[in-house]
């Protein structure tokens, strides 16, 4: 009788810690699986609990997500904040060095008309199939349209690489309105990349945010 007591306060026991480990949530670095395992304002980026592009936040990085301007670790701070549905938004023009090997969040955008993108791209005033792999860089990157009609090259952390063309600016200070679809401003590190970018990366899309690096072809 006492062992099966025993025995059945183990389970017991084992129960309640695994029910209290599927309610813990993680801090910097820490497993994921939605938006609701991490802390504070970390979101599941691959997951892995990191900082939010689009909040600008630099918690993991050590940052602390302090009272001053929010930079990006290379001089670029922001500029001011936009507010889009009720959340606040930095504003960057600028954005960190290009490399050759630049550290970047690909995200993935809809460059047909209607589609996530909203007005027609920066570079040609068109709209584009999703078929072809093309991109949208941030404000800084795209540097008042410099790099438009050029490739750059994208490489994933699996070691798949692929060549897109610029075609757009993803928008680093405005955001919140028709021509930009209603959505909040771009952070300053990233590659709006098509369908195809992300097929030919063999990355899931529906990830939403995966870190990449890019470098100019």
């Amino acid at each position: 009788m006492t062992n099966l007591r025993s025995q059945l306060f183990f389970v017991i026991l084992s129960v309640i810690s695994i029910f209290h480990l599927c309610g813990a949530i993680s801090s910097c670095n820490g497993p994921c699986h939605t938006l609701n395992d991490c802390q504070g304002k970390l979101i599941c980026i691959n997951g892995i609990c990191q900082d939010d592009p689009n909040l600008g936040t630099h918690i993991c990085s050590g940052g602390g997500g302090g009272s001053g301007p929010p930079s990006s670790g290379n001089g670029c701070h922001s500029i001011g904040n936009l507010n889009c549905k009720g959340k606040s938004f930095p504003q960057f023009k600028c954005s960190p060095p290009v490399t050759s090997s630049t550290r970047a969040v690909l995200t993935n955008n809809d460059f047909t008309k209607g589609g996530s993108g909203g007005d027609p791209s920066e570079c040609d005033g068109k709209f584009h199939d999703n078929s072809d792999p093309i991109v949208a860089l941030s404000t800084g990157w795209y540097n008042g349209g410099s790099r438009c009609g050029k490739m750059i090259q994208i490489t994933a952390q699996n070691g798949r690489s692929v060549l897109a063309k610029v075609v757009d600016e993803c928008d680093s200070v405005n955001g919140c309105d028709k021509a930009h679809a209603h959505l909040p401003p771009c952070h300053n590190n990233i590659v709006d990349g098509s369908d195809a970018v992300w097929h030919a990366l063999e990355l899931d899309i529906d990830v939403g945010e995966i870190p990449v690096t890019w470098s100019d072809a």
